[in-house]
């Protein structure tokens, strides 16, 4: 396989690791948003969270809030976004399951909140009527 977190798991490419266990991987991102960016990742190679057992992406949220709160101890970070992104469209580099934790300082650079539109009554409706539908 050709997936750079499943080589980072297998100890093939190196990377900063911040903890580990059967399941769960998390390890500084090398690319960083912003100071203290980091990664948490299944194991199991997994494109899209949503595709993934739910236990595991489970157990990969209770690692990331572990996680999350050592490192806004550590870096005194006033803030932190969790981003879980499936599929290139909404921002998916890597095709492997991964969360990112954003550290967020004052004037850091990032801006949120992205734009918002509204929901018209019936339109709720229909979305709600076709999601219901697909989640039986």
């Amino acid at each position: 396989m050709d997936c750079v977190f499943c080589k980072i798991a297998a100890g093939d490419i190196p990377c900063h690791r911040l903890y580990e266990d059967d399941r769960a991987l998390a390890f500084l991102d090398i690319m960083p948003v912003s100071r203290g960016h980091l990664l948490v990742i299944p194991r199991e190679h997994v494109e899209f969270a949503y595709d993934a057992d739910p236990e595991l992406m489970g157990h990969v949220m209770r690692v990331a809030t572990r996680i999350a709160r050592a490192a806004q101890s550590a870096l005194q970070c006033q803030g932190m976004n969790f981003i879980l992104n499936c599929g290139a469209i909404a921002g998916q580099v890597v095709p492997h399951a991964h969360m990112h934790l954003v550290p967020r300082y004052p004037d850091d650079g990032i801006r949120w909140p992205w734009p918002q539109g509204t929901l018209a009554g019936d339109d709720a409706a229909r979305l709600r009527a076709a999601i219901l539908e697909n989640l039986a």
